[in-house]
């Protein structure tokens, strides 16, 4: 079962959301797997800017049942598949950020996003786009875990972002880097922003991400 502690630390991890942000009241939803079988989830409904340990649900991560605490949140099928799935993976952020959310409504959603050198280096360079269903729906669930078997971060048609991450901190910063850059393609318009090119993507996978060329 989880401690107090595993607790007290996503409830502070939560409220890192309004730091950063990445929520508009009640969206968005959070998880964290603290054992192999066991992942806590921000309850349905809960705004995670203030969040509060009786906001949490306790689930297996294996059956999807909720354990013990609050009922979790109505997308806690995406996040459990994905901690089940992904064994790299210890943390699944969802969000309706504002800019993101602006590009998922687009009816011509941009096919490049690497507009700075953050968002190759910790997003991904390819960020694929997940159609639209219905939120908390079984195709939705099914559809994020087929966007992210091999990649961390997806934009949710006419719904917003979701990463994942091995820690907290790397997937808060996916978030960040991936908001960064919808806002940056939003201000600046279509057709009127620059992306890197193949080459100087590869030149930072060599030289700050340390593969071999």
């Amino acid at each position: 079962m989880a401690t107090k502690q595993q607790i007290e630390e996503f409830v502070r991890q939560a409220h890192r959301v309004g730091q950063e942000r990445l929520q508009l009241c009640s969206s968005g939803n959070i998880s964290w797997k603290v054992e192999e079988n066991l992942a806590l989830v921000s309850s349905t409904g809960s705004w995670l800017t203030r969040l509060q340990a009786e906001h949490v649900a306790i689930c297996d991560i294996t059956t999807g049942v909720c354990i013990e605490g609050a009922k979790p949140s109505m997308e806690s099928s995406f996040h459990l598949h994905l901690l089940r799935e992904r064994k790299d993976v210890s943390v699944v952020l969802h969000f309706q950020s504002e800019y993101a959310t602006v590009i998922s409504c687009l009816k011509k959603k941009p096919e490049n996003f690497n507009v700075t050198a953050e968002v190759p280096c910790y997003c991904g360079k390819e960020i694929p786009v997940v159609p639209y269903c219905r939120p908390g729906s079984p195709e939705l669930a099914a559809a994020v875990a087929e966007a992210l078997k091999d990649h961390d971060t997806a934009l949710l048609s006419k719904h917003g972002q979701v990463v994942c991450g091995k820690n907290f901190d790397d997937a808060f910063q996916k978030a960040v880097f991936f908001e960064m850059a919808c806002g940056i393609i939003v201000r600046a318009g279509e057709g009127n922003y620059l992306t890197l090119t193949d080459a100087e993507i590869r030149e930072l996978e060599i030289f700050v991400s340390g593969k071999k060329s």
